[in-house]
């Protein structure tokens, strides 16, 4: 396994540890996750790319993940497939250096493994159309991060 796929399922617990615990009151959760849960592999930058990004850009990446998602709200929606969705949208939509395929089958592949058996399906309808949006410039949010060497 790579590298980037490590730090993505690191970055999707993480996600989901803060997803679930949104009402404590933790001065720093990505580094109580870290030494709590992430001993065995140290999360590495692309690791905090990714969950400082979700953090940054929580609203507007809820935002499309909602605009493209029929009939489902982003409440309604489990909390593995909520974070898998939120990682793979802000890799769309802030990061640059990865093309669009790579993060949607990321996606769908970290889908398969933790969640249901329609996670990849469902990830995939929702990413496929955001993509394809992204294609025709109807998703307008679009600001580029600077390449990550991870």
């Amino acid at each position: 396994m790579g590298t980037r796929r490590i730090s993505r399922e690191q970055a999707l617990q993480a996600l989901f540890y803060m997803d679930m615990h949104h009402d404590a009151v933790d001065d720093d959760p990505v580094a109580l996750f870290c030494s709590c849960f992430a001993k065995d592999k140290p999360a590495g930058p692309f690791f905090h790319r990714i969950v400082d990004g979700v953090r940054d850009h929580r609203e507007t990446i809820d935002k499309e993940i909602e605009r493209f998602s029929n009939n489902w709200k982003l409440s309604r929606m489990s909390c593995v497939d909520r974070n898998i969705l939120r990682i793979a949208v802000f890799e769309l939509l802030f990061c640059a250096d990865i093309p669009p395929k790579v993060s949607i089958n990321e996606a769908i592949d970290v889908g398969k493994r933790f969640g249901t058996e329609e996670s990849g399906a469902f990830i995939n309808g929702i990413l496929d159309s955001i993509r394809m949006a992204m294609e025709r410039s109807e998703v307008t949010h679009v600001p580029k991060t600077g390449k990550d060497t991870s």
